[in-house]
């Protein structure tokens, strides 16, 4: 454990987004900070790509360095912040630090979802705390309250909307209409979503991110390849229109249910009906729902994202880091995982289903799909047909709840149908 001192050194690495939102927190709630913990914070080097960009923020020029050596070797700085993103170095900095025995705190889902139980192990064997808050939910506080807060409950179901960029292209399809590409052209314009998207509009992002939640939530390992993943980029304006006709709003949730013996991890776009909770969040708002068994249902609500509301998640973790140092203390919160999960999979999953289908426009077609469908045992709540021209029909099925796996293999029948032309969606419905 760190001595105690009237001063602690911070060693920053990254001044980008979070880094920037770290930086400007500190040096503005300095006195405050410090009444808290009861010492005062120094940044003592901040690590920089490129010592000659202009920055976000005003940091003198002496304490920028290009060199990981300067705050790894540097024996007062006792927190090492990592805010750089990315796999690569970071989590190589990681670890270096925690063998250097410095306290690490860190905003990376990236790294924390795929080599968290490496670095958690290490860190314990070690004596060193990883603090990393910061890595989900923005400035939403999620992953202390779960560890802390609700441990007295046995956590069944985590959902959310935990990926900004793609909750705001869907809001704003929902809102004026529009298809998909042209709405991320336009976040990408405005700075809300990156020239490749991938990470967001894929669902990688929120893949990291509910695979974190769901091991702090269950206390147990969940492995990012048994993560079930589907991105946005086949949702299209007909979808928005359709699921408004029926009562509901199209979302990206990461998803993630205690089964028992196994747990099912998911991020995939869903309908949930306008009453629920997470319909009406909106724009790059974050909120994530919690089932415990004793105290219900708990929602989490927030900007996801950003420069200081990051910061703010990471400024915590300083300061409960610092805490621990004055006090002699190790809360042990940074690994609760006590087993190793097994997945149940996508066809572990039971929902409605809604089902759009471009068909040619005869006589049979219909009846044909409903028999296909009806051989699985699917039955059906709703049916809506609309003819868009040139002899072609769209069909949308709305089903009662039914197993992945029987819908999966209607849909593969459906696609022998003859007059099928596209199976333009099919999306799970939630919250029904």
């Amino acid at each position: 454990m760190n001595a105690v001192k009237d001063e602690i050194h911070i060693g920053l690495l990254g001044l980008g987004n979070v880094g920037a939102g770290t930086w400007e927190i500190l040096s503005n709630n300095a006195a405050a900070i410090a009444q808290k913990t009861g010492c005062r914070m120094r940044v003592a080097k901040v690590l920089v790509r490129d010592l000659h960009k202009q920055r976000p923020v005003d940091v003198p020029v002496d304490l920028l360095t290009d060199s990981f050596r300067d705050i790894i070797d540097d024996p007062t700085v006792a927190i090492v912040v990592e805010a750089m993103g990315g796999e690569h170095p970071a989590k190589e900095y990681i670890c270096e630090a925690i063998r250097a025995g410095k306290t690490v705190v860190t905003a990376n889902k990236e790294v924390i979802a795929k080599h968290g139980k490496e670095i958690l192990q290490l860190a314990a064997q070690q004596g060193i705390e990883v603090y990393f808050e910061a890595s989900v939910g923005g400035g939403i506080p999620i992953i202390r309250p779960l560890k802390r807060c609700l441990a007295a409950n046995r956590i069944t179901e985590v959902m959310g909307i935990i990926n900004g960029t793609t909750n705001y292209i869907l809001s704003k399809m929902t809102r004026e209409g529009k298809e998909f590409d042209e709405v991320l052209r336009e976040a990408q314009a405005k700075g809300y979503a990156e020239s490749d998207p991938s990470a967001d509009v894929d669902g990688f992002d929120a893949a990291y991110k509910i695979l974190i939640l769901a091991s702090a939530a269950f206390n147990k390992r969940v492995s990012l390849t048994d993560i079930y993943r589907e991105g946005i980029r086949r949702i299209g304006k007909a979808d928005i229109a359709y699921a408004k006709e029926l009562g509901c709003t199209i979302k990206l949730l990461g998803l993630a249910d205690d089964l028992g013996e196994k747990i099912n991890v998911r991020v995939h776009p869903v309908l949930l009906p306008d009453s629920h909770p997470l319909a009406a969040v909106d724009d790059v708002f974050n909120a994530i729902l919690v089932k415990g068994d004793a105290v219900g249902d708990v929602m989490f609500y927030g900007r996801g994202a950003g420069s200081m509301p990051t910061g703010s998640a990471v400024v915590a973790d300083i300061i409960d880091a610092v805490r621990d140092m004055r006090n002699h203390v190790n809360n042990n919160l940074s690994c609760t995982c006590f087993t190793d999960a097994a997945a149940a999979g996508p066809d572990a999953i039971s929902a409605a289903y809604y089902l759009r289908l471009l068909v040619d426009d005869r006589a049979g077609v219909l009846a044909d799909i409903a028999g296909t469908l009806g051989r699985e045992s699917i039955n059906l709540a709703k049916v809506i047909q609309k003819k868009t021209g040139d002899g072609v029909a769209e069909l949308v099925f709305v089903t009662d709840k039914v197993e992945e796996g029987r819908m999966q293999a209607a849909l593969r029948n459906i696609a022998a149908v003859p007059g099928i032309k596209e199976t333009a969606n099919l999306i799970r419905i939630v919250g029904e």
